[in-house]
């Protein structure tokens, strides 16, 4: 049930009156008509713009149309007002029994209150983290873990069908690093002194691998050139680290759908597949690239190369996907990787990736146009920075890593949970603190536990109901005479519960699943704000000497809880029953 979107039904139905009638024009486009929480609370419970969206296709003032419409709602679903504001503002008031049938809706939808098809027929896929197999993940590769995964469930939640995708990038120059790494590691498993030369991975974390590697080999490969090992130990290096990766998201709640590596990408002739089928629609050619603008590098010289066309497609230059020396450039193998995407069926492909990527997401949206015949769409999510601070100052480099701080880290030093709602307070491109003592603080100002600190007030009121022998199974609730919900605060917890559907379509048309999150943070002040009052005002308590207001009460606590617990869901947050 979406309360806004019933009464926009209603919206339209006055408007095809009004159309059918002649006082407007027939087939006007309704799509910029919105019903909406108006922004002072004092003007009404909702708004429409539908007076001012159509009053220049229709040639109409837009008072005119909006005090016509007026007297087409009032009185219709529950409107009980209707009111022109300003230039053609439609403000609407509703009766308290529309509010108070959100409260059983809630209830008796339980955990699916607020789902939506508006994702429906769509198959999404979101590929997120994809951190090089060469070592443990970052803090940076946290925060864009936690996004992707709540933006899949946030899609998932509104209709859409989703995977959840990790990019194995093994096919690079950077996994031969590791094998050389790993084979300092071994050589010191035997015995020796590692020489972690400049440019190798001097973590701490390959130690187990090279003992690993002399389990399986033993000595065997001290006195073997580098052209008879690295293959082997490059592949063992690499499942090691991507075992460690796995052991890392799962320790943040993360479990990925599909693992596509790089390499198998390119070995099996994906990349020609790719380049013919551009070529196939005029899209590829052999060329030279005018020279960079501003100085220009001392390496830069004019040659052809074979060129992808993505300036028919939106991008500021073609792009180069083959060298002059007949080798593939980095762009190659991305191609073949979002042509195997959009070959699998879908059709929303989100890319989601480091802030440092966004000098390539022209390209990769034009790639992506160009192979699906602009069918499938891409949506690249760019993840800025996390800065993170302890006892006011920032938090130090992990030894076990080398050079910086891992997501174990973080995650052992405040716990998942709070790990993940903390990194999704901020929109995904701004840049976020993480401070350690804030983040565990027991108080307004920190959200997670502001949160949680909700969701346990009610489930500590339906213990103490249930030990007064009061019901307060879901569906008893349900059916409570909810017409004892008459207090403008409770009123208001209302209008708040009656938010969550539309919250989530807006969220995920958006991709913002940092919506989530603040509106579970005024949710939670609301109720906490209503638990205050009752301790001025018994009769705001939802515990009461009479059953059956004590039940139309714990039902409008109980739906609050039934949306907290969606929305720390869509978060990956489990909801807390008590505060310790």
């Amino acid at each position: 049930m979406n309360l806004f979107a019933e009464i926009r039904t209603l919206v339209i139905a006055g408007l095809d009156e009004m159309a059918a009638a002649g006082a407007l024009p027939a087939g006007l486009d309704y799509t910029g008509v919105a019903v909406e929480p108006p922004r002072d609370a004092g003007h009404g419970d909702m708004a429409t713009n539908a007076a001012m969206v159509l009053a220049k296709p229709a040639g109409l003032q837009p008072r005119a149309i909006a005090e016509a419409l007026a007297g087409r709602l009032q009185g219709r679903g529950g409107i009980t007002t209707a009111e022109v504001a300003g230039p053609g503002f439609l403000n609407l008031r509703l009766a308290p029994a529309a509010w108070q049938g959100v409260v059983g809706t809630a209830l008796r939808e339980g955990r699916d209150f607020g789902r939506s098809a508006l994702g429906r027929g769509v198959r999404v896929n979101v590929e997120f983290v994809s951190a090089n197999p060469t070592g443990p993940m970052h803090v940076g590769h946290a925060r864009g873990a936690v996004f992707g995964d709540a933006l899949a469930a946030l899609l998932d939640f509104a209709g859409h069908e989703v995977t959840r995708e990790y990019y194995i990038n093994d096919g690079g120059a950077q996994v031969d690093v590791l094998a050389r790494s790993a084979y300092e590691r071994y050589r010191e498993a035997n015995g020796l002194s590692p020489e972690i030369a400049e440019g190798l991975y001097p973590g701490d974390y390959l130690i187990p691998v090279g003992e690993a590697l002399k389990a399986k080999y033993g000595a065997g490969l001290l006195d073997k050139p580098e052209s008879a090992w690295l293959a082997d130990v490059r592949d063992f290096a690499t499942a090691g680290m991507m075992a460690m990766i796995r052991e890392d998201l799962a320790l943040l709640g993360v479990k990925m759908d599909v693992f596509t590596s790089e390499k198998a990408v390119t070995t099996s002739g994906r990349i020609e597949e790719a380049i013919e089928a551009l070529r196939g629609m005029g899209l590829i050619y052999d060329g030279t690239l005018e020279p960079p603008k501003g100085k220009l590098p001392e390496d830069w010289e004019e040659r052809e190369q074979t060129l992808f066309r993505s300036t028919a497609f939106g991008d500021d230059v073609d792009r180069p996907v083959k060298k002059s020396d007949g080798s593939w450039t980095y762009f190659a193998p991305d191609i073949a990787y979002h042509w195997d995407k959009v070959s699998r069926g879908y059709t929303l492909l989100i890319d989601v990736l480091g802030a440092d990527h966004g000098g390539y997401v022209k390209r990769l949206k034009a790639v992506v146009a160009a192979l699906s015949n602009r069918r499938a769409e891409l949506e690249v999510k760019l993840i800025q920075l996390v800065k993170l601070y302890k006892n006011g100052a920032p938090f130090k480099m992990s030894k076990r890593a080398g050079t910086f701080v891992t997501l174990r880290d973080v995650v052992e030093q405040a716990g998942p949970d709070v790990t993940r709602f903390v990194m999704l307070t901020r929109k995904n491109d701004a840049a976020l603190d993480f401070d350690f003592d804030k983040v565990m603080e027991q108080s307004k100002d920190n959200p997670v536990f502001y949160v949680q600190y909700a969701h346990a007030r009610v489930a500590s009121v339906l213990r103490k109901a249930a030990e007064a022998g009061i019901n307060v199974e879901d569906a008893v609730l349900a059916a409570a005479d909810l017409s004892h919900l008459s207090h403008e605060t409770e009123i208001a917890l209302a209008r708040k519960i009656a938010e969550w559907p539309r919250l989530v379509e807006i969220a995920a048309r958006g991709q913002e699943p940092h919506r989530v999150a603040f509106y579970l943070y005024e949710i939670a002040s609301d109720l906490h704000a209503h638990w205050n009052r009752g301790n001025e005002d018994a009769s705001l308590r939802f515990v009461q000497e009479d059953a059956a207001v004590s039940q139309a009460k714990i039902a409008l606590a109980r739906a609050v809880g039934v949306v907290i617990s969606a929305g720390l869901g869509i978060l990956g947050v489990t909801p807390a029953e008590e505060m310790r």
